[in-house]
């Protein structure tokens, strides 16, 4: 009897057991949210990636792109549609606002598109600049967009249009112009699925509202990456780098402007480095570089094979990290240009170092010291013949007509005690050749 009771007590417990453990999360629980917002760059794909790879592991019922953004880098866009497209978790788009140029094929990439009311989609035209890109590239964009509506039974038609002006549809837009849809219009040709006001609107008419929200959040690294690599600061970056180099060379101090410069340019390359943009090479190159033109200046001064080399490893390494070669030589243009006003307001108020005198001849010669500009007229001296007092090579002295002359060759050597003639004067300059 003792024996069933405990039997009985045990099933008991047990059940008490696994009914007080938190039930376990299943498959489906997690819907993931990745804002895409501002520039439309590698750092923000690279984020992309991660989230992707996290809800992957999660098993996420979904992932949900909440867009507004004017664009950026095709081929970070590309990379992001590529990404929806092959994960495991299925994508839902949904334009809170603006989905722009770039921000075009990765709504497009969603298996379901929401758009907020009074929210646009389109204007995809790629350019480089200001201008235009070429028809190889519109050619390649265009049908980008096209396959990623077609996934998903979309219009891709209508989807090309928002990058090519020269495709024209019927009562929706002519050729030369590019198209943009309105929310009302994408709903009404099908390129996007339902209204939505908010999240909750989407997760609601998803039938996820029960689902556990994760939205997603940058990690320190990857925000840095975004502003770094922003057209804007790059260029700053650059010059800010290469100033404080220069002027802790060349300028007495205590480390504050080579400091300054050192971590602006570990800022760039850094920040391109986890954007994706380049890798360790362009670092290395950079680091060769500056080693180079350091034994330029203080080994083999002048600027000869070890400075013309640096140099041009700095300028390659910059354009192989920059976003794209015109980036590059915009922030080169920029950075170089800034670089020299910094190094000129610099030297008017920081003591310089003697390095500076060897390459600058900074002597001014006072008149209050005693200096005077010479008044003699050397002119009578034209054809007249003398003697080398000292080897010219080619300024030297020279004994003419009595008189210890300065004078200059015309380019030549002309050892001590030669026989020389005055073949030209030009004011205080007078120049000799051998006598014949």
């Amino acid at each position: 009897m003792m024996c069933k009771l405990r039997t009985q007590w045990f099933w008991i417990l047990l059940i008490l057991l696994i009914l007080s453990v938190p039930a376990l999360a299943q498959p489906g629980d997690v819907v993931y949210i990745i804002p895409i917002e501002g520039n439309i760059d590698p750092a923000l794909a690279s984020f992309v990636e991660r989230i992707y790879d996290e809800a992957e592991e999660a098993d996420a019922a979904r992932v949900i792109l909440e867009i507004d953004t004017y664009g950026g880098y095709i081929d970070a866009a590309i990379l992001i549609n590529e990404r929806a497209l092959r994960s495991s978790v299925p994508t839902t788009s949904f334009v809170t606002k603006k989905a722009i140029s770039a921000g075009a094929l990765i709504t497009l990439s969603g298996e379901k598109i929401f758009m907020a009311p009074g929210t646009t989609i389109g204007a995809a035209e790629p350019r480089l600049g200001d201008q235009k890109a070429d028809e190889k590239v519109v050619s390649m964009w265009s049908q980008k967009l096209r396959a990623a509506a077609e996934t998903y039974g979309r219009d891709g038609n209508i989807a090309a249009a928002m990058a090519d002006a020269d495709i024209e549809i019927e009562g929706l837009k002519a050729k030369g112009k590019l198209l943009t849809l309105t929310q009302q219009q994408a709903l009404e040709l099908k390129m996007a699925d339902f209204s939505a006001a908010n999240r909750q609107e989407v997760l609601n008419l998803s039938n996820l509202s029960d689902s556990r929200v994760v939205v997603a959040e940058a990690i320190s690294a990857e925000n840095l990456a975004r502003w770094v690599t922003n057209p804007y600061i790059s260029p700053i970056l650059l010059t800010i780098g290469f100033a404080g180099i220069i002027l802790e060379l060349l300028t007495v101090g205590w480390g504050v402007s080579g400091l300054l410069g050192l971590t602006s340019l570990g800022l760039y390359f850094g920040g391109h480095f986890i954007a994706g943009f380049t890798g360790w090479e362009s670092i290395l190159l950079f680091i060769i570089g500056i080693i180079l033109m350091l034994v330029e200046i203080f080994v083999v001064p002048g600027f000869g094979i070890a400075g013309v080399a640096g140099l041009g490893a700095m300028i390659f390494s910059i354009i192989l990290t920059a976003t794209s070669l015109e980036q590059a030589i915009i922030s080169l243009i920029i950075a170089l240009l800034g670089t020299v006003v910094l190094v000129v307001i610099s030297f008017k108020y920081m003591r310089t170092r003697r390095l500076w005198n060897r390459l600058i001849l900074g002597t001014r010669q006072e008149k209050s010291e005693g200096y005077v500009a010479p008044e003699e007229n050397l002119s009578e001296l034209l054809g007249a013949q003398g003697i080398s007092l000292t080897p010219l090579r080619p300024s030297g002295t020279a004994e003419i007509n009595g008189k210890r002359i300065d004078v200059v060759t015309e380019g030549g050597f002309i050892p001590r005690d030669t026989e020389v003639q005055v073949v030209q004067v030009e004011g205080t300059r007078v120049v000799v050749r051998m006598s014949r």
